[in-house]
């Protein structure tokens, strides 16, 4: 049974997130407010651009349905994910599916900030508080007040500077730096780390109360790898957005999308948009997957090429990353392939039939092998 517990108006339940760390978030029983709803399919809203998770993967669904979830609520949310997983468009979905989507949203690297600048970025400074300042800055909190402040790599923060951010989130009031006043703000806050924080607590480069107070809802972005068949689904979104940007209407090559699935993408989606970028520029009509250009999985020590499977995936997914991944190392050779697989080439050929890989680069390379 699951487990509830009340806070003012609002009842929250604990429910498992599906993943591999068993993560848990409570998700409060608010109604999902008008036009926040699923009234496209996934398939459709993707041929626009939209702050929506593009994606059919249960895994995507499930973080997206989630998002929406907590979206009406005022609690603070905390984005885990590899660099590439869609963090800030995630977080943009929780502001436009929240009553502040009126309102300013505005992303911060905290690791792009000079330490000795965050502070008063964020909180703003008086004329005269340092050197250089000759007038009064308002800073962020103020600046997107009835809105959303996306902070990014928040364990980047520097630790000196958590205890006064504690205290904004705690009592909804600052000081701008160098002055006296309290100053009430209005600021929902989401957060971000490309690693799991729990680590960065431990080490002691992120406050112990303050993540509490930032992760009041954790939710983890799933890989791209993950993801399936979102590979493909992505690739033509942003090949779709590129037509529509050029006034072209060019295609991929039979094939090339499965192949796209064999790649371990460590970059995830931003990786994907930008080799179908890469791509479309180098290619007419037909647009073939520059996978050579990509850079290699990282923990590839010896600089060859891998293949990452998930624990749990079928036997017959596996085995069809590993042909199509060997397929593209052989460059194409069919008769390479088979013999690096240790099978016969009509196993090859017929298995790639069933998988529909029909590339002109992979023809070509197959007759000459």
């Amino acid at each position: 049974m699951n487990d509830q517990f009340e806070s003012g108006d609002v009842t929250y339940v604990d429910f498992p997130i599906s993943g591999s760390d068993g993560s848990c978030a409570s998700i409060a029983a608010f109604p999902a407010p008008s036009g926040c709803g699923r009234s496209k399919t996934l398939r459709t809203a993707a041929r626009e651009e939209s702050t929506d998770l593009i994606g059919e993967s249960p895994e995507i669904q499930e973080v997206a349905a989630c998002l929406r979830r907590i979206a009406p609520s005022q609690a603070a949310v905390m984005l885990v994910g590899e660099s590439g997983t869609g963090k800030e468009v995630a977080a943009q979905l929780l502001h436009s599916c929240s009553s502040r989507a009126s309102g300013p949203f505005v992303a911060i690297n905290c690791g792009a900030i000079p330490a000795n600048l965050v502070e008063a970025e964020l909180f703003g400074y008086e004329r005269g508080a340092f050197t250089g300042a000759v007038r009064q800055h308002e800073g962020y909190f103020e600046r997107v007040s009835g809105g959303t402040l996306f902070l990014d790599e928040i364990t980047e923060m520097p630790v000196s500077l958590q205890a006064k951010l504690l205290r904004v989130l705690e009592t909804g009031r600052m000081v701008r730096v160098g002055g006296t006043q309290e100053i009430i703000v209005d600021v929902r806050i989401v957060t971000a780390s490309n690693r799991p924080p729990e680590p960065a607590v431990r080490e002691l480069r992120l406050r112990e109360d303050l993540f509490y107070r930032l992760a009041v809802f954790l939710v983890r972005l799933p890989p791209l790898r993950h993801r399936g068949d979102d590979i493909e689904l992505l690739a033509q979104v942003f090949l779709d957005r590129l037509n529509r940007e050029y006034g072209v209407h060019k295609r991929f090559v039979p094939g090339t999308l499965a192949l796209a699935r064999a790649h371990a993408w460590p970059g995830n989606v931003r990786e994907l948009k930008n080799c179908v970028e890469r791509s479309f520029v180098l290619c007419d009509d037909l647009v073939e997957l520059d996978l050579h250009s990509v850079l290699p999985a990282a923990g590839n020590d010896d600089g060859g090429e891998c293949v990452r499977l998930p624990i749990g995936i079928k036997m017959s997914d596996a085995e069809r990353e590993l042909l199509l991944a060997t397929l593209r190392h052989c460059g194409g050779n069919k008769r390479r392939t088979a013999d690096v697989l240790g099978v016969s080439l009509k196993t090859v050929y017929n298995k790639l039939v069933a998988y529909g890989v029909d590339s002109p680069m992979l023809r070509a390379a197959g007759e000459a092998g």
